[in-house]
């Protein structure tokens, strides 16, 4: 069933699903007017996501394949707690202590390694930054 073509739907063997379990194939628009889709059919599955990052992986787009990955580890993550992620990570925002914890709750409560790794590695670039601040030492210029 696996393919690297692209687009996924396209592919003969697709049995892609929606979070519903319905067929992505099974979803058109008459249903969609019949009032036959409801909140359950829209969205996206890891699985599929981690099909799409298999095919950008074979394709040479490694890094778009990262983040699809992770993007599938966040699937299990509730919408509320992503918002706060995003926040902790947009700058001057979270600590990294607080990103510390974050990437141990992806881990602890979702099994998202990579999207932990992720954190981490933001955690320890907010950390230099937060040395450097309080030694007085000045930031380098963006470019």
């Amino acid at each position: 069933m696996s393919s690297n073509r692209y687009p996924l739907y396209d592919c003969p063997d697709d049995e892609l699903q929606l979070p519903s379990g319905r067929r992505v194939r099974d979803l058109d628009t008459d249903r969609l007017a019949r009032g036959e889709v409801d909140e359950n059919d829209l969205g996206i599955r890891a699985d599929v996501l981690r099909r799409q990052a298999d095919v950008a992986e074979s394709n040479g787009f490694r890094a778009l394949a990262e983040n699809l990955r992770r993007a599938a580890e966040l699937v299990a993550v509730p919408d509320e707690e992503v918002l706060e992620i995003y926040d902790a990570l947009r700058p001057g925002r979270g600590g990294a202590a607080q990103l510390d914890r974050i990437a141990s709750r992806l881990e602890a409560e979702y099994h998202a390694s990579l999207t932990a790794k992720f954190v981490r590695e933001a955690a320890d670039h907010r950390r230099g930054y937060e040395s450097a601040r309080s030694s007085g030492t000045p930031r380098s210029p963006r470019r």
